[in-house]
């Protein structure tokens, strides 16, 4: 053999055991961004300085969050917003006194949790609220999936107060990347029902 021939054989070689011992490239899933979640603490929200604003009971909210009423669009007296600009996410309230309209109230929210999302959610859960003594009874919604929302709900003393409220983010809906965040502001809600009392 020549020396040329023995050359191109001791490249080839080489080549061969160089490309054998590289790892083969596989593409890694798409991850998402740590998100920081703050410690939890509570304040109580009692009454808005507005005579025209004032809601009939009380509740305590996160201090990582703010109450904000749309005062300038002239927006109904019972509705205000509980807002997490850190997270772009807000809880959406709404307050009505039941006048003989119980049953219209709640097939409204109804409407809005289960026959507005079922096209995106995968799947529905219902989690009913019913404390005696401070007489609020109601269902919690959990919608899951790329939904719009992920966590609605309404609670009523049955005979003159009744609440609903609903939680949004300011972002596409990814179940995924949200999930850490919509359990931690599902956890809020949960807090904001339990100390909610009615006046």
């Amino acid at each position: 053999m020549t020396i040329t021939g023995k050359i191109s054989c001791l490249t080839i070689l080489s080549l061969c055991t160089f490309c054998s011992c590289r790892k083969a490239i596989v593409p890694k899933p798409e991850g998402y961004f740590r998100i920081d979640l703050p410690a939890r603490e509570y304040r109580i929200y009692d009454d808005h300085p507005s005579q025209t604003r004032m809601i009939p009971f009380s509740f305590e909210f996160p201090v990582y969050g703010h109450i904000s009423f749309d005062v300038e669009n002239n927006a109904e007296p019972g509705w205000f917003n509980i807002e997490f600009p850190r997270y772009k996410a807000t809880i959406y309230l709404t307050y009505k006194e039941i006048r003989d309209n119980l049953g219209s109230l709640v097939e409204e929210a109804y409407q809005m949790n289960v026959k507005n999302h079922i096209v995106k959610a995968d799947a529905i859960n219902e989690q009913i609220i019913y404390n005696t003594e401070h007489e609020i009874y109601g269902i919690l919604y959990d919608l899951k999936g790329n939904t719009a929302t992920s966590v609605q709900f309404y609670v009523t003393d049955s005979v003159r107060h009744y609440l609903r409220g609903s939680l949004y983010f300011d972002a596409a809906p990814n179940a995924d990347s949200l999930a850490p965040v919509i359990e931690f502001f599902r956890e809020d809600i949960l807090h904001l029902i339990e100390t909610l009392r009615w006046k």
